[in-house]
């Protein structure tokens, strides 16, 4: 007969090996939310033993190259609908349902394109017809690679930045350009589109080697904490980049660390040149696009397309700017005269791209994690699957692509894919035909936008800063919630502002890496007990009706165990068990020494019942060398005693050494996915000594491996492992962890089954104890539970309370 029996109580539902169906009926019997289980108490090993695993093989390194070189029609097809998935959603098109709402936002979303990649053409310190290239070439390459259906690529303002912060190192306003081989014969502009279109081409390519290495995965590395961060950094230093255009102001383009603090001095010592009508352009502008933005968020679900306000704005300024002749009247800076047509291709500046690299990466990497995040949304919001590695792809070579016909860097811009998805876009059909929008004005109308004002595209810019802005808010709510995750916000943010945006990204990863570094080193460890009646343990803090056996002690440790936390989890395995295990150690080998001696000299004498101390007078123990504190740190010998010591008993000669009330151990791996070496040779240091540290024929080899917790082995404290993920076991056996003396015996499959076999073998601590004729638990052995104390004294008796 088994009971499902716990530390603390008795379930009150027994159940026979009979048979499964009175198993299931006393199941039943127990009502719906309880549940009985009656089985056999199970280690590691004897589970084995009973329960044969499927063997499974595992393919040699050769064996998963053959594989990926291996090419078959069935493969061959699916490279190519991976490659092009444009083949997949075109065959399902619903021409009838889609098309017009595909017209409707491919037509709203062009504007706002239009009107985008002139204002982001700035951040890049590139004359504003350059960004109308950057709205078109990879649009028209994403409508073939890429995997969302709704995102518009183009120009991101982030992205943009950080190109201009190259242009102008490479190409600064005021002093002579960096010493390129290219440059000579070239005008000041034309030195700043190849730059552009050089770090394009590098970011093209390096996207392209992450999508076809399929490394898409990197993006997880950037938590939403850190982007939030980075992107409300970059929301400043566009702001800042926007003061001149908004202030009509002549300032020379900085970068490097500190720059913004460099650009805002500039400012403020020409504050009193401030155009007074590019001012008072840009608060009209700002003011008209602001709260029609805010009617557009208030009534969308009214709206059957959003007020394109920037657009209309954009229209009025230049009528406006043309009848009263601003640029001449007022001195206010206008785009000018913008060329028909494309220009022919241009090839990468290598000298440009050596230069480069470091930025480049940086690039890469954010312009994808943009795009990857906002399509992402537009995914789980309308059902279909994006490829990160596709998209890699898709990015890569629009990059590529665009940088030859002389534009930058794209990604994707925020308001610019939700006029598309707002406006009803269904597919990329909807950003081709944005892209037709853009040609047209290219090719035939850009002319209309001569006498538009810069300072109506630098308050577009920054209206449009607002939602990244606001992520401010963020930082009271992280704090609140989690502080290792406010730091990283706030880490990342300052780092970008004050370093520059390629910097402060690799300042923002190693602060996200130190808080997963310092959170697996420094985990929440915590001492587990019994909730009576369950096989549940939980937190002893956590809980009042909670009971601990006596001698045992459940310790969890909540993270892997490797060698940069391995001295932390031992200090804080001391902790919890409340004695130093080596001065324990170092106190009885020092009193067994005196022992030997005392016995030697005729002083003390071995009885059955234990030493008789014959001599007259208090027994002095003399000084020890410093060559035996070594010694001190081994395991007790008892080779020459003619008994053993009971080191919780009285001691002769006024011997004191403390009592350890401990004899079992159990650590809870069920939260350790995994060991390192270092780790596993200290568990391997630790398990060689449960077996041999209580013989008198042990004689350990000096070792220096970690000491994780052999010293509670050595002196006489059982240690347990539970909950051990079958992969680590795997590893433990493949790494020859066990031997003769070292068996997975001391491996169990729960908790519950190491408690009860701890019950098992210490059957003298649980009887004649005060609580045994309340408290009764059955088990394999037939040893009656006893000796539990509870944290509340006044707690129903179990029993009557079940």
């Amino acid at each position: 007969m088994e009971a499902f029996g716990i530390f603390g109580t008795s379930v009150g539902v027994k159940i026979s090996n009979r048979s499964s169906e009175v198993a299931r009926a006393a199941v039943m019997q127990a009502g719906a939310n309880r549940y009985a289980v009656a089985r056999s108490l199970y280690s590691e090993e004897s589970f084995a033993e009973e329960h044969e695993k499927v063997y499974r093989h595992r393919k040699t390194t050769l064996e998963h190259v053959k594989q990926y070189f291996t090419c078959d029609a069935r493969r061959a097809k699916n490279a190519v609908l991976s490659l092009l998935p444009i083949i997949g959603w075109i065959k399902i098109y619903r021409v009838k349902e889609w098309l017009l709402s595909d017209i409707v936002s491919g037509v709203s979303t062009g504007l706002v394109a239009v009107l985008q990649g002139l204002a982001y053409c700035l951040l890049a310190s590139l004359p504003p017809w350059y960004g109308l290239f950057s709205a078109f070439f990879p649009v028209v390459i994403y409508f073939f690679l890429g995997t969302s259906r709704h995102i518009s690529a183009g120009p991101f303002p982030v992205l943009c930045l950080m190109i201009g912060s190259s242009v102008t190192r490479l190409v600064p306003d005021e002093s002579p350009p960096a010493n390129i081989t290219g440059f000579e014969g070239l005008t000041k502009d034309e030195q700043r589109v190849l730059v552009a279109s050089s770090v394009t081409f590098l970011v093209g390519i390096m996207q392209l080697a992450m999508g076809i290495l399929q490394v898409g995965f990197v993006v997880t590395y950037l938590s939403d904490t850190l982007v939030s961060g980075f992107t409300t950094a970059a929301a400043i230093h566009i702001l800042v980049s926007q003061l001149k255009f908004v202030l009509g102001l002549q300032v020379p383009g900085i970068s490097g660390p500190l720059s913004i603090i460099y650009t805002l001095e500039v400012i403020f010592n020409k504050i009193q040149s401030t155009n007074v009508c590019d001012v008072v352009i840009s608060l009209v502008i700002m003011a008209a696009v602001f709260v029609v933005k805010e009617l557009n968020d208030r009534f969308k679900a009214k709206l059957p397309v959003p007020i394109p306000i920037e657009v209309i704005t954009t229209v009025i300024a230049c009528g406006v700017s043309y009848a009263f002749d601003f640029r001449s009247k007022y001195g206010v800076d206008v785009v000018g005269h913008i060329p028909k047509g494309y220009e022919p291709p241009l090839a990468p500046n290598l000298h440009i791209v050596q230069d480069t690299a470091m930025e480049a990466f940086p690039m890469a990497i954010v312009g994808f994690a943009v795009a990857f995040s906002v399509a992402k949304v537009y995914s789980v919001k309308h059902d279909y699957t994006i490829d990160g590695n596709q998209e890699l792809i898709a990015f890569g070579v629009s990059n590529i692509f665009g940088a030859s016909f002389k534009s930058f860097a794209a990604s994707t811009a925020l308001s610019r894919s939700a006029v598309q998805e707002s406006t009803g876009g269904k597919t990329q059909v909807a950003g081709l035909l944005s892209a037709v929008i853009v040609m047209i004005v290219t090719l035939a109308v850009g002319f209309l936008l001569d006498p538009l004002p810069k300072s109506v595209l630098g308050a577009v810019v920054i209206v449009n800063l607002k939602g990244m802005l606001t992520q401010f808010r963020e930082v009271p709510y992280l704090w609140r919630r989690d502080k290792a995750d406010c730091a990283v916000w706030l880490g990342t943010c300052i780092a970008a502002i004050l370093l520059g945006l390629d910097l402060g990204l690799a300042a923002g990863l190693g602060v996200e890496v130190l808080s997963v570094v310092l959170r697996a080193q420094f985990p929440r460890c915590s001492v587990l007990a019994n909730i009576p009646g369950t096989d549940i343990y939980k937190d002893r803090k956590d809980y009042v009706d909670i009971y601990e056996p006596e001698g045992v002690k459940i310790f969890r440790i909540p993270s892997p165990i490797f060698f940069a936390n391995i001295e932390f989890f031992r200090s804080k395995l001391v902790e919890a068990v409340g004695f130093n295990p080596l001065r324990i150690l170092r106190k009885r080998n020092k009193a067994l020494r005196l022992i030997r001696k005392l016995v030697k000299k005729g002083y003390l004498q071995w009885t059955s019942n234990g030493f008789l101390n014959t001599s007259c007078g208090p027994v002095k123990e003399s000084a020890e060398a410093e060559s035996d504190a070594e010694e001190r740190d081994l395991p007790t010998d008892f080779k020459e005693p003619p008994g053993r010591v009971d080191w919780n008993a009285e001691l002769p000669a006024d011997i004191i050494v403390p009592r350890v009330d401990l004899h079992s151990l159990v650590l809870d791996f069920a939260a350790v996915s995994f060991l390192d070496v270092s780790a596993l040779k200290g568990l391997k240091a630790v398990s060689g000594y449960v077996d041999r540290a209580r013989h008198a024929t042990f004689s350990p080899r000096p070792t220096r491996l970690p000491q994780a917790l052999k010293e509670f082995v050595r002196v006489e404290v059982d240690v347990y492992i539970v909950a051990c993920d079958p992969y680590i076991l795997e590893k433990l056996h493949q790494c020859s962890f066990f031997d003769d003396e070292v068996r997975p015996s001391m491996f169990f499959l729960t908790l519950h089954d190491a408690a009860l076999h701890i019950l098992s073998k210490h059957p003298e601590r649980w009887q004649n104890k005060s609580g045994y004729d309340k408290i009764l638990t059955t088990v394999t052995a037939h040893h009656p539970a006893g000796g539990l104390r509870s944290r509340d004294r006044n707690a129903p008796d179990p029993e009557t309370r079940l």
